[in-house]
Protein backbone atom coordinates (compact mmCIF):
# COMPACT_ATOMS: atom_id res chain seq x y z
CA UNK A 1 0.00 0.00 0.00
CA UNK A 2 1.44 3.29 -0.77
CA UNK A 3 1.70 5.80 2.56
CA UNK A 4 3.23 8.77 0.73
CA UNK A 5 1.93 9.61 -2.83
CA UNK A 6 4.35 12.74 -2.72
CA UNK A 7 7.28 10.54 -2.37
CA UNK A 8 6.37 7.22 -3.55
CA UNK A 9 6.58 5.95 -0.66
CA UNK A 10 5.29 2.48 0.42
CA UNK A 11 3.76 1.17 4.15
CA UNK A 12 6.50 -2.04 3.98
CA UNK A 13 8.91 1.06 3.49
CA UNK A 14 7.70 2.62 6.85
CA UNK A 15 7.16 -0.30 8.84
CA UNK A 16 11.16 -0.99 7.96
CA UNK A 17 12.52 2.19 9.02
CA UNK A 18 10.36 1.72 12.25
CA UNK A 19 12.37 -1.55 12.57
CA UNK A 20 15.46 0.17 12.07
CA UNK A 21 14.66 2.75 14.65
CA UNK A 22 12.73 5.72 13.76
CA UNK A 23 10.47 6.90 15.85
CA UNK A 24 8.92 9.67 14.06
CA UNK A 25 7.33 9.84 10.61
CA UNK A 26 10.03 12.78 10.03
CA UNK A 27 12.93 9.74 11.18
CA UNK A 28 11.40 7.62 8.82
CA UNK A 29 11.22 9.92 5.49
CA UNK A 30 14.89 10.31 6.15
CA UNK A 31 16.16 7.41 6.37
CA UNK A 32 14.74 6.96 3.27
CA UNK A 33 16.22 9.72 2.32
CA UNK A 34 13.05 11.79 1.65
CA UNK A 35 10.95 14.26 3.32
CA UNK A 36 7.10 14.82 3.85
CA UNK A 37 5.91 17.64 1.36
CA UNK A 38 2.27 18.12 1.66
CA UNK A 39 2.37 16.15 5.40
CA UNK A 40 -1.12 14.47 4.50
CA UNK A 41 0.29 10.97 5.09
CA UNK A 42 2.35 11.99 8.30
CA UNK A 43 -0.85 10.66 10.55
CA UNK A 44 -0.84 7.38 8.58
CA UNK A 45 2.87 6.91 8.73
CA UNK A 46 3.18 7.62 12.72
CA UNK A 47 0.00 5.02 12.96
CA UNK A 48 1.94 2.58 11.17
CA UNK A 49 5.29 2.96 13.31
CA UNK A 50 3.33 3.18 16.45
CA UNK A 51 2.18 -0.53 15.77
CA UNK A 52 5.28 -1.31 14.50
CA UNK A 53 6.77 0.03 17.93
CA UNK A 54 4.10 -2.18 19.94
CA UNK A 55 4.67 -5.01 18.40
CA UNK A 56 8.80 -4.65 18.79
Amino acid sequence: MVVCVCNAIRECQVRAAARSGSTTACQAYRTLGRQPKCGQCVPFAREIIDSERAAA
